[in-house]
């Protein structure tokens, strides 16, 4: 049988996003696999792979939401803004200047459009090379600061038990949000340095752990010929989207490519991105709406 879908992952601490496409390359034999968003190898959990043809609607699983659960270490900071990284700066007795009522209406001023300046350990590019690369050689560059949207945020618990408090929270925000420098950010408006801890992708879109298998059970499942049972339909991938539904005679001309009327279908006033179903619920593409002509454009046909 060939597998085709979304396979989402419960990826492991201490392998890079393409490590785990790599893993399951081997596992499923298979080379038509993408992942949906990149995470450090420090960092654990969901991360949907898409497989066969579903690897088309990567960029769309890429634009969904993200929720993290972050942990915030305040008193230090590092020169990668999390603890892998060489200690910068250090404050004592933060603990006698901050409570967690402080830290929580911090937190809360984080919500909306915020913007961000990427850290020099990222893989943003700038003029062909990679932060990352210029920072191992010893080179910060100024970098311009982008925006990036926190749906929500809110404290879970605090310890300030230690020298250094820690501040476990949780975040939805959208594609391209650093944690990373959030957690420096945080520490910034309460005045001390702060460094993130651990990080844990617990959803990208409507796809949580729940729906997750470890590499371990891929491979168990692949063995016992049943992992296309847990794969997500690519239908899935497309759900945030505006939808229409075609008969028969536009689901044939779409299907062959061709643009579509639409004066009778409800699409949206201003130009996006649709996705197009048959009558019987399965996708045929990704269309782009053009109100002015009443036509849906092909993007992308799923034959």
């Amino acid at each position: 049988m060939t597998l085709e879908g979304i396979l989402p992952i419960w990826k492991p601490k201490g392998f890079t996003s393409h490590d785990v496409v790599a893993k399951v390359r081997r596992i499923l034999k298979i080379k038509r696999i993408g992942h949906t968003g990149t995470l450090d190898p420090q960092v654990t959990g969901v991360l949907p792979l898409c497989i066969g043809r579903a690897t088309r609607l990567v960029e769309y699983i890429q634009d969904l939401p993200k929720a993290y659960e972050a942990e915030l270490i305040l008193g230090f900071s590092t020169d990668t803004e999390d603890l892998g990284g060489t200690v910068t700066e250090r404050q004592e007795r933060v603990k006698e200047l901050l409570t967690a009522d402080r830290v929580e209406a911090a937190l809360a001023g984080f919500t909306g459009v915020i913007e961000q300046v990427p850290p020099m350990y990222s893989a943003v590019k700038v003029d062909g090379k990679r932060l990352y690369e210029l920072a191992r050689e010893g080179t910060v560059i100024e970098r311009k600061a982008r925006k990036v949207t926190i749906y929500a945020i809110e404290l879970l618990q605090s310890d300030w038990s230690s020298d250094y408090p820690r501040v476990r929270f949780r975040v939805q925000c959208s594609k391209g949000t650093y944690i990373r420098t959030l957690c420096v950010d945080i520490g910034r408006s309460l005045g001390v340095p702060a460094v993130m801890g651990e990080l844990v992708r617990i959803s990208t879109g409507n796809i949580g752990p729940e729906s997750c298998l470890t590499l371990e059970q891929v491979e168990e499942l692949q063995r016992a010929g049943t992992l296309g049972e847990h794969l997500l339909p690519i239908e899935q991938a497309t759900a945030h989207l505006p939808s229409v539904r075609l008969d028969p005679e536009r689901t044939r001309k779409a299907l062959l490519g061709q643009k579509v009327r639409c004066a009778d279908l409800s699409i949206p006033d201003s130009p996006s991105s649709v996705a197009a179903y048959s009558e019987e619920g399965q996708l045929i593409g990704i269309f782009e709406t053009d109100p002015e002509s009443k036509l849906l454009v092909p993007v992308k046909i799923f034959s």
